[in-house]
């Protein structure tokens, strides 16, 4: 039994996916699709922001005598939110979007981290994006 090379199924979606290619630019850094891309990724990162500083102020309020348990789990549910934060960022990063985004992932960790300058910093990328309903002031 031989396989027929040049006329098969095999070619043709060998064809399909260079037409892909050079369709969108298969390349690292495309400016072709970057603007588009970028504002997704923008978005799900002050997204991803905007919900762990909602977690850190939930943790902070449950302070109030409500029990470890629900302590615990403010905590846990913002620990949760800051590595999705991180996620976000290391994909912004990655990605290499704007001037804004080279110092992004190191402003999130420190925000994470308790670094009021640097979360005001994650929060000024997320208004200069245009998500600025999104996200809360540094606090």
């Amino acid at each position: 039994m031989f396989m027929r090379y040049g006329g098969g199924t095999g070619a043709r979606v060998a064809a399909a996916v260079v037409a892909a290619v050079l369709m969108t630019g298969w390349t690292t850094g495309c400016s072709s699709e970057k603007p588009a891309q970028a504002k997704v990724w923008e978005q799900f990162y002050c997204a991803k922001l905007a919900a762990w500083q909602a977690a850190r102020n939930a943790e902070v309020g449950t302070g109030t005598g409500d029990g470890q348990d629900a302590e615990s789990l403010a905590s846990d549910e913002a620990d949760s939110a800051g590595r999705s934060a991180l996620a976000a960022a290391r994909r912004l990063d990655g990605e290499g979007l704007g001037e804004g985004a080279t110092h992004i992932l190191d402003d999130t960790a420190n925000a994470v981290g308790g670094d009021p300058g640097a979360e005001e910093r994650a929060v000024s990328y997320c208004d200069d994006a245009g998500f600025e309903t999104l996200v809360g002031r540094a606090g």
